[in-house]
């Protein structure tokens, strides 16, 4: 249950007003299987976000590369994700959010 919370809690966090509004340009976008992987992963820890788990499939290739994607998938699958990727991981779920602009908040 605290691991779904958690979860819920990343992909609910609220963009900074302080983020820039250009996306970078990413060369090696994250790779179908990887996004099959990403929307099944989701789905699974939060069954009611389909809409969410949908929209922020669709971002990711423009917010994030291949090597990067695995590093999501790790982390929604409970793995602790390194402290060297906390501000790329938090700029990604406020960058996925900013696009996908939940409604249930």
């Amino acid at each position: 249950m605290k691991k779904l919370l958690l979860i819920v809690a990343a992909l609910a966090l609220t963009s900074s007003g302080a983020m820039a509004a250009k996306l970078p340009t990413i060369t090696n976008p994250p790779t179908t299987a990887q996004l099959d992987t990403f929307y099944a992963t989701c789905i699974k820890v939060a069954p009611a976000a389909t809409v969410l788990c949908k929209c922020k499939r669709d971002a990711a290739p423009k917010l994030v590369d291949t090597t990067f994607m695995d590093i999501i998938i790790a982390s929604m699958k409970g793995k602790p994700l390194d402290a060297k990727y906390y501000d790329a991981y938090n700029n990604y779920i406020a960058r996925s959010n900013q696009i996908c602009k939940p409604t249930y908040m």
